[in-house]
């Protein structure tokens, strides 16, 4: 059999192939174990994987090496499910394992994802005794790397006696794949105290990670230790350091290297043209395109990648189709298999969505890219129910999603209140046995959103590395819920275990302290961001502002929106809320005519909270000015404006002109607008008017047990008990109580929440006791106390 192997060599086409595979059928060699292991590996190369699978089922007793092969070409052809059911199917036949398979199994194992499979094909690796084969454990450590679990495959590395210079590359390319740049930098300095000898390609990741952290003296370090070693590469290289310093933000370093570059490739002319991509100079990126190609240098669909991106940073729909038409007439990329997730990006941001779903019909069962992208694009725009019905039929197709659909895909639910869909996406998370950050973070996320916030917290309480944005999705959700308490108490253990913080963070804790007046531990968030030096922002000062005029302390609230340099409509609006509150009117109408005269244009939440000052000032002439104002800036008032609007003139007493208010509105008025008014008729004693309405009051449907309690009230009042029991028996069919009203107390640095007859205080008796000490001495003369 040995003789036929030069012919298989000197086999360049698939019917040569065929025509020798003929041949040795007739003389009967095909059953020779050599021979067909060799036709299996041919087609596989030819692109015949149907006739290498077709030799391999026809042969009588594939041995280990013969499935070795078959696993290995599947592999090659990136059928990575199909090469880990080949392994599955040779272990249920008992076939004898050789150290030839495991490499390539964990290689497919990595790209398709499957940590579990992954997982559990290590320990059939150490149980057959290959975990000390450094082929294996470097692929090992690899696959760890690439699925993203980096604590198992710095373990694999810490296991291995001897480390040579690829898998010191694999380790730190692996940190520096997953975003840990700091300790991929970290094993390269290790690497060199340890006298390793770093070659280029190891310089690739550490140029990489210099990128990432974004500091340019690290960055100017790596080049010098690069020059100082006299580091050769193919010209990756050089690619990689005009990236590294466009991340840097010194894009005349890249800019120079660029010119230096004597022979600039197809290679050199992509990165550039994505350095000025990343800085967002999408024209100066378009111009390297054309003197690419005056330059008679192919591009590639990597470099047209990139020009299709400039495409979308700057809307350019027409140049964006001429990209589009050159690479289908270059049959660059006939199948759109690669630029197809551009290309839907480009349509989608052009608004042209339609284009989009077309692009996915053509690619979608090859490229999972495709419908991550069409999904994050749907969930972007709001567009929530049209991303889950397209994540539906993702999987309808056979598709399997990935940490990225995932997660794009629980947003929507968490958006959109779908908890069920969510629950199901939870259980295909746990049947994966994905342990992504990314999709644990979005999980938090949508239970909280969905008001699960008790399982979103067992997600959370589970994860043992929590990032800082891990920690934000929680204090986020409980602060959303309503559970400020625990939202301030979650952000004091990140900072007593000194978790690292970011913006986020203390927006988060200020809206909590905000929300629950805790005027002591916002102005500490305060002071420690002055502290750390954090510098200006928007978000967190406008946040400041309202957390200030909420707890009642005015003037730091205006020391704070005085300072800032930069106001946006959100700025302006909680500072005249504030104002409102506060009952300064005059302030509030002042600081209004001071922004629309700064040129910024009133939102509707800012009509809102003028007409709330107005309300609380009882300024009914004011109150109509600004309603009827909201129309010149084309803002139509809703139904939250109305409310307001009715609650100045019911409680001004001008309940015939609120009644044709409610009657001229172009919706439904709900529980809130009759509200307002019934709460003018009781203030006034105007049962005539509530006669009126005593129909429209029927055929109100809502669960707010204000409403109610307010109606019958009011029938209480008035001594008509019919009515008011009518009132409660609703109430009681429906199974709504009323929420019973609470107090809070800043103590000691803590928040302490107090209602009637209340007992679950932790301290209930010396509450009790202290409350009626406070009583005896109240009741005695002046002069004893």
């Amino acid at each position: 059999m040995t003789l036929y192997m030069p012919l298989f060599r000197s086999c360049n086409t698939l019917r040569t192939l065929i025509q020798l595979h003929a041949y040795l059928f007739m003389s009967g060699l095909h059953r020779n174990t050599l021979g067909s292991t060799k036709l299996i590996e041919s087609y596989a190369q030819m692109g015949s994987l149907q006739s290498s699978r077709l030799v391999f089922e026809t042969f009588p007793t594939p041995d280990s090496f013969m499935w070795g092969v078959l696993i290995k070409c599947y592999m090659w052809n990136h059928f990575f499910q199909e090469t880990i059911l080949l392994y599955d199917r040779m272990m249920h036949e008992q076939v004898h394992v050789s150290n030839f398979i495991f490499p390539s199994v964990l290689r497919a194992c990595s790209g398709f994802g499957d940590l579990g499979t992954g997982a559990k094909i290590h320990g059939r690796i150490i149980k057959c005794g290959f975990d000390g084969d450094d082929v294996i454990e470097t692929s090992l450590l690899s696959m760890y790397g690439e699925i993203g679990c980096i604590r198992d495959a710095r373990k694999v590395f810490d296991t291995m006696p001897i480390r040579d210079v690829v898998l010191w590359s694999s380790i730190i390319s692996s940190y520096a794949d997953n975003g840990e740049a700091t300790e991929g930098l970290e094993m390269f300095r290790r690497m060199v105290f340890e006298g390793v000898e770093p070659d280029s390609v190891i310089m690739l990741s550490v140029a990489q990670a210099s990128g990432e952290l974004g500091s340019l003296r690290l960055a100017r370090s790596v080049h010098g230790h690069i020059v100082r070693r006299t580091i050769t590469s193919d010209g990756s290289l050089n690619n990689a350091l005009i990236v590294m310093y466009s991340r840097c933000g010194d894009l005349c370093s890249a800019e120079s290297l660029f010119v230096n570059v004597s022979n600039r490739s197809t290679t050199s002319w992509t990165a550039m043209l994505s350095c000025y991509n990343r800085s967002g100079c999408f024209r100066k990126a378009l111009r390297v395109f054309v003197e690419m190609l005056s330059s008679n240098v192919k591009p590639n669909t990597v470099t047209m990648m990139g020009v299709i991106g400039s495409c979308t940073g700057l809307g350019l729909l027409r140049q964006g189709r001429s990209v589009h038409c050159y690479v289908i007439r270059t049959l660059m990329d006939p199948e759109n298999d690669t630029l197809g997730p551009a290309l839907i990006e480009l349509y989608a941001e052009c608004g042209k969505l339609s284009c989009s779903e077309k692009i996915l019909h053509t690619v979608g069962v090859r490229n999972i890219v495709a419908w991550n992208m069409l999904i994050s694009l749907y969930v972007q725009k709001g567009l929530l129910e049209e991303a889950l019905i397209l994540f539906v039929h993702m999987l309808s197709r056979g598709q399997v999603p990935d940490s990225y659909s995932l997660a794009s895909s629980l947003s929507a639910c968490g958006n959109v209140g779908s908890l069920l869909l969510g629950c199901q996406i939870h259980g295909l998370v746990i049947k994966r046995s994905l342990r992504d950050e990314f999709v644990h973070n979005s999980l938090i996320d949508m239970y909280s959103k969905c008001g699960f916030i008790k399982s979103a917290f067992l997600i959370f309480d589970r994860i043992q590395h929590r990032s800082v944005i891990t920690w934000n999705s929680m204090i986020c959700g409980f602060s959303r819920d309503g559970h400020s308490v625990e939202a301030i108490s979650l952000f004091d253990q990140m900072y007593l275990n000194g978790f690292e913080m970011d913006d986020v963070t203390l927006l988060s804790v200020i809206q909590g302290c905000s929300n629950l007046g805790y005027l002591g531990k916002g102005k500490w968030v305060h002071h420690k961001l002055i502290t750390y030096g954090v510098g200006k922002d928007l978000y967190i000062e406008t946040a400041l502002t309202d957390m200030y005029s909420k707890c009642g302390d005015l003037h730091s609230a205006q020391g704070v929106f005085n300072s800032m340099s930069d106001r946006s409509v959100v700025s302006w609006s909680a500072m005249i809320a504030g104002y409102g509150m506060h009952g300064q009117i005059n302030a509030a109408f002042s600081l209004f005519t001071r922004m629309v005269e700064s040129g910024i244009r009133p939102s509707e939440v800012t009509f809102m909270n003028i007409l709330c000052a107005c309300s609380h000032a009882g300024s009914i002439k004011e109150g109509v000015f600004y309603f009827n104002l909201m129309r010149e800036f084309d803002i139509q008032p809703n139904s939250e404006h109305c409310a307001c609007m009715l609650d100045i003139l019911s409680r001004a007493g001008d309940l015939d002109c609120a009644y044709r208010l409610i009657k001229s509105m172009p919706f439904s008025p709900h529980a809130s607008i009759w509200g307002s008014l019934l709460n003018g008729c009781r203030i006034h004693h105007r049962m005539d008017m509530i006669k009126i309405i005593d129909r429209d009051l029927l055929d109100v449907s809502t669960d707010d047990t204000g409403y109610y309690t307010l109606l019958s009230n009011i029938y209480a009042e008035e001594g008509n008990w019919i009515e008011f029991r009518k009132a409660r028996s609703v109430m009681k069919d429906i199974g709504l109580q009323k929420v019973p009203g609470y107090s809070t107390v800043e103590l000691d640095k803590t928040v302490h929440r107090f209602g009637a007859g209340d007992t679950c205080h932790s301290l209930p008796e010396e509450m009790y006791r202290f409350l009626e000490n406070q009583q005896n001495l109240a009741q005695e003369p002046w002069y004893n106390v």
